[in-house]
């Protein structure tokens, strides 16, 4: 849940994607043949997003079929909101409700990877650090100024700013950030947990991307027979030709 406040109100207000001074978008390394890393992040999703955010284009039953879950496991792990399993993931949160807590009612992250790309969620996820001259005592790096606080800070740790010498705090020119604080996880577990997120939301961005790469190599074995075959029909009409 904490996760889920959290996106609402950062995704709410992002406007074009850009990295500010010092927050330079990360590679997410993620891959959509890596079906571990996606269930992982279906479970991190609904266990802490789903509350709030809808991905009303995906439907439990595909993602069960994409993700090589079994039904049972997606209707004990995934499904919180009492929807039936061919049913899309949509949120139980009341819009009018979502609107008075948070101004806004929560975007939808159906689309949110193909909107902001793979390495922008990842990065930003990855690049919150305590600014007590924010509303909530959160900065981000890939982001300024969002307005939402780090929901990860129990398992990344707290972060500070490492400014250039002689550069005052809110003045920019953060050089890196670095963990003040440790959290539950160090820093591998905890780029593996952001990743996995990450390679969900990609999924959920365009699931039948995964069924397209899958084909496309057979498309490329039926193109290169039927090459073949095209040149030697060619060379049997006229071979006779001089």
């Amino acid at each position: 849940m904490k996760f889920a406040i959290a996106l609402t109100m950062g995704l709410a207000v992002l406007g074009p994607v850009q990295a500010s001074e010092g927050g330079a978008l990360q590679s997410a390394n993620v891959s959509l043949d890596d079906v571990a890393s996606m269930q992982r992040g279906a479970k991190l999703y609904f266990n802490y997003c789903s509350g709030c955010h809808s991905l009303q284009y995906l439907r439990y039953s595909r993602i069960a079929e994409d993700l090589k879950l079994d039904r049972k496991d997606v209707e004990a792990n995934l499904i919180f909101t009492g929807a039936k399993f061919g049913e899309p993931a949509l949120s139980h949160m009341p819009a009018d409700d979502a609107t008075k807590w948070f101004g806004k009612a929560p975007p939808d992250l159906s689309l949110e990877a193909r909107s902001k790309g793979a390495d922008w969620i990842y990065s930003y996820l990855k690049s919150f650090y305590i600014d007590p001259s924010r509303p909530l005592g959160w900065n981000n790096t890939v982001f300024e100024n969002a307005s939402m606080p780090n929901a990860l800070w129990e398992l990344q740790g707290l972060q500070t700013a490492v400014r250039k010498a002689g550069v005052k705090e809110g003045e920019g020119a953060i050089e890196r950030l670095e963990v003040s604080t440790p959290g539950r996880q160090d820093a591998a577990a905890f780029d593996r947990t952001v990743r996995d997120i990450t390679a969900f939301l990609e999924y959920a961005a365009e699931p039948a991307a995964l069924k397209r790469e899958s084909m496309g190599v057979w498309v490329l074995l039926y193109l290169a027979l039927f090459t073949l075959l095209a040149y030697f029909l060619k060379h049997e009409f006229w071979k006779d030709v001089h």
